[in-house]
């Protein structure tokens, strides 16, 4: 099975390979950085539809499918599955969700496999030991995709474990921030006025500020608390609902459960909905004032807009995702909005940095 598995990883990678082999491009290098880094946000988008779909017990083991290296395989114990629970985590459809999830990853492996030996012998190969092919970062990506992949297998292990799911949403965005600095280090940019110096610590701060609220996000979606407040600004017609916020933020437990084993109280939900909530507001307000001030500098302008717009329409998605009643399509985008200022808010504090 693990054979298997590998043959299908290093097949899916293949694809991505030849295109960048075969294009005119002769920096082939930073073409395979930009690949990974387009196929690292679209894991991230499939793995906000896999978790959605409620597809991440699809296939309840891992690295396989009940032992097998695809669905097909693995179709009489599926099939036994859902007659057995028909609306349980596992069916056909959801096992290949899980598992096409699973290829998409392997082969974001295999392509940072790629960019770790490119990047090593041109950096052997290079005069003077160029910085843009410095190894590093590549062989730190490696170990640290493996370290993703161990907190994939403990979400199926673990049972969609929050504070396991969460983490393992946080070290993919992680990556793809990752990603992000070694392609803008291989892109020349125009120059960055010196006064963008000025905007090194709240560009920081912002980071900081947009990994916790990822992180708050990914806390309502595990704990499926995205509907405990249907309407907006208010929560079930108030500023301060019920909220039990000792069960809601009890980091190790079950999935449904307290600390204690006992099911998760509504109002617990409502605490954790509600956290997420006020604290966008927060996140909304720094970065909006970082883009506007951003834009007013030379070479940060057109990152600033960009930023700008993503943070507006992250904001829309959020509210429409509330009053649309969680409609499938829109909360994945809102995951992908996430994504996007990740990559966004990175690529503004490489630029700030060149400046100093």
């Amino acid at each position: 099975m693990l054979i298997q598995l590998a043959i299908i990883g290093l097949i899916a990678a293949m694809l991505p390979l030849s295109v960048i082999w075969v294009s005119d491009n002769p920096d082939k290098y930073r073409k395979l950085v930009w690949v990974t880094l387009f196929l690292a946000f679209d894991l991230i988008m499939f793995g906000a539809f896999t978790r959605l779909t409620d597809s991440g017990l699809g296939c309840p083991d891992w690295p396989g499918c009940y032992g097998h290296s695809n669905p097909v395989q693995a179709h009489v114990d599926i099939s036994a599955a859902e007659a057995a629970m028909p609306s349980g985590p596992v069916t056909v459809v959801k096992a290949w969700i899980e598992m096409i999830h699973r290829y998409l990853a392997m082969a974001i492996g295999v392509l940072i496999i790629a960019l770790l030996v490119s990047a090593w012998r041109k950096w052997r190969q290079s005069v003077g030991k160029e910085s843009r092919f410095s190894p590093w970062l590549p062989t730190f990506l490696l170990a640290f995709v493996c370290l993703q992949g161990a907190f994939g297998a403990w979400t199926v292990t673990m049972k969609l474990q929050p504070v396991i799911v969460t983490t393992h949403l946080l070290l993919g965005m992680a990556l793809l921030a990752l990603l992000t600095w070694l392609g803008a280090s291989q892109t020349a940019y125009s120059p960055v006025a010196p006064t963008a110096r000025a905007l090194v610590l709240p560009a920081g701060l912002a980071a900081l500020l947009l990994t916790a609220q990822i992180a708050l996000g990914g806390w309502v979606s595990t704990n499926y608390a995205a509907l405990a407040c249907t309407d907006f600004p208010l929560c079930q017609g108030a500023l301060l609902p019920p909220m039990e916020f000792t069960h809601g933020f009890a980091l190790w437990r079950d999935l449904g459960k307290t600390a204690g084993g006992e099911l998760l109280p509504f109002s617990a939900l409502t605490a954790i909905h509600w956290t997420h909530r006020v604290f966008a507001v927060a996140v909304i307000a720094l970065v909006a004032w970082l883009a506007l001030k951003a834009r007013k500098i030379a070479g940060l302008h057109e990152t600033a807009n960009w930023l700008l717009i993503a943070i507006a329409l992250q904001f829309a998605s959020g509210v429409f995702t509330i009053y649309l009643n969680l409609p499938l399509a829109l909360a994945v985008l809102h995951n992908g909005g996430a994504a996007l200022l990740v990559l966004l808010l990175t690529l503004l504090n490489y630029k700030i940095r060149l400046a100093r």
